[in-house]
């Protein structure tokens, strides 16, 4: 069992990659406000204490203030399956402003329903 991390760049999305996870038998996703390192660094520096992070205020998209993080526990081979449903909407994650996806084993669950998924 692996529990999957998705940092979604792009919030508005969010309801669309809950809805393909449905359709990919992707159930139990629990979902998170966050924000990236570098726009929280930026959007509290002063240009003259941190010149570097004043300076990325002008490539921060400010619209985009927050991402959202998505966990689920997935079964091993439901993996793919997840990755399928998030770029079915966001498009190849390889592409920049789309998200991060990453897994990390589970070696105990318990209180969980419907084989993990």
């Amino acid at each position: 069992m692996q529990l999957l991390f998705f940092v979604l760049n792009r919030s508005e999305m969010l309801d669309d990659i809950l809805t393909s996870f449905a359709d990919h038998d992707i159930h139990g996703a629990t979902i998170l406000d966050s924000k990236g390192m570098v726009h929280l660094l930026a959007s509290h520096s002063d240009e003259g204490e941190v010149p570097f992070f004043g300076a990325m205020r002008a490539f921060l998209k400010p619209e985009r203030e927050n991402s959202n993080l998505i966990i689920a526990a997935v079964n091993d081979d439901h993996v793919e399956n997840a990755v399928k449903a998030i770029e079915d909407v966001i498009g190849d994650l390889s592409k920049p402003d789309t998200g991060v996806v990453f897994t990390v084993p589970i070696s105990y669950v318990k209180g969980l329903y419907k084989d993990g998924n």
